[in-house]
């Protein structure tokens, strides 16, 4: 069957584009499975971003349907770092970047190649915005993804960072008595990721637009220290705490909601008492199970990091604060980490919703591009930290 590819129209395409994201998402099996809800916005994925396109895969003839739909955005990030001759100090090499997400084929028409059109389609999309790497995100378990793009496409697969998810409860999580949390201001924020990590893999090369954004709640400061008085982020840079720890957070609730479907009646009983004894009786600190079987939302936690001897303590105590803030707003909280990074064991983690290998696979889209001073990032080498863009 032809089909023909071409820019998403909102104006008509709406009702088919929540179609296909809605059979792919839940899937005619009937089996447990994650739903999305984009609340009648399939572009909220991606309109965030610098720049950004969803392209549809529609047949043709008199009753035309849209079969299949990506997405897709392109920024500046860092591949790597350089240091100048006597210099102490490095600086960030920045690439252009495509990254493609929301792939989806009605399963009525999979397995005629339609994916490997809209991919492919994406890449001269990138390529015109000047982007010289293209890189997804995919279940290292999903074999049909990891096929089309490794196998047809030529895709490498790069890295596996870990995606980490906790529930929110209806007690408060304890904070260390002895650690001060500080709510720093947008341009406090920025030098001190700036200064900390823009040589990270990934890093966004204009994290004051990701900071300024709406959905961005704000960015908070963990210090080992009682009463911790705020000196500047001059002076913080220069002496810093023995131990610290920083994380800003996403509104992803205004973007997407959430909904398991498929779940055994047993699960579901289970979930509900333990949210009625964690409600009834907050004291005893039961890890209840949030009601993930209706639309639910979530809060992303992005540039999470710090330094010192206790800064596992310091990621800890930020969470706990960050879980107490979203009480009553949202039923989970989750954030992406480098597989390596020290900080993934002090993050809290509800294993039945977490991944602990979320595959990303990489492609150089030009051999006429200059290797430069990183070379070819394909081939690189995993560092221990990873930044995670929350806008995608």
């Amino acid at each position: 069957m032809a089909v023909v590819i071409r820019e998403y129209d909102p104006t008509k395409d709406l009702l088919g584009a929540e179609e296909v994201d809605r059979v792919c998402e839940v899937g005619p099996s009937g089996t447990m499975s994650l739903y999305t809800d984009h609340l009648g916005e399939p572009l909220a994925r991606i309109c965030n971003s610098p720049a950004y396109l969803m392209l549809v895969a529609e047949t043709t003839g008199p009753t035309k349907q849209i079969v299949g739909l990506v997405r897709g955005t392109v920024k500046m990030v860092t591949c790597g770092k350089k240091t100048k001759r006597g210099a102490k100090i490095s600086s960030p090499i920045y690439t252009k970047v495509g990254y493609i997400l929301g792939l989806r084929i009605h399963p009525s028409h999979r397995r005629m190649g339609i994916g490997l059109l809209l991919v492919r389609r994406m890449e001269d999309w990138f390529k015109e915005k000047g982007s010289e790497y293209s890189y997804m995100a995919t279940e290292k378990d999903n074999e049909a993804s990891v096929q089309l793009f490794t196998g047809r496409c030529g895709y490498t697969k790069f890295r596996t960072p870990s995606i980490l998810v906790h529930p929110v409860y209806a007690h408060r999580r304890r904070i260390s008595r002895h650690v001060s949390i500080i709510q720093l201001s947008l341009s406090d924020a920025e030098a001190l990721y700036r200064a900390r990590f823009a040589l990270t893999e990934f890093f966004p090369r204009d994290i004051d637009k990701v900071l300024a954004n709406p959905l961005t709640l704000g960015t908070f400061l963990a210090v080992s220290e009682n009463d911790y008085q705020w000196p500047g982020i001059e002076a913080f840079l220069k002496n810093p705490p023995e131990s610290w720890a920083v994380v800003s957070v996403w509104d992803l609730d205004s973007v997407f909601r959430l909904e398991l479907r498929g779940a055994p009646a047993l699960w579901r009983g289970v979930a509900a008492v333990s949210r009625a004894v964690d409600r009834m009786a907050p004291w005893l600190n039961v890890p209840a199970i949030p009601n993930i079987f209706r639309s639910f939302g979530t809060w992303f936690m992005y540039g999470l990091g710090g330094e010192g001897s206790k800064k596992a303590r310091m990621v800890r105590s930020l969470c706990a604060y960050v879980h107490n803030n979203a009480r009553g707003r949202v039923s989970v909280l989750a954030t992406e980490v480098a597989a390596s990074d020290p900080v993934r064991k002090a993050v809290p983690k509800w294993k039945r919703l977490s991944c602990d290998e979320d595959l990303w696979c990489l492609k150089r889209l030009g051999e006429e591009y200059s290797d430069g001073e990183v070379g070819d990032w394909t081939k690189s080498t995993p560092g221990s930290t990873i930044f995670v863009d929350p806008r995608e």
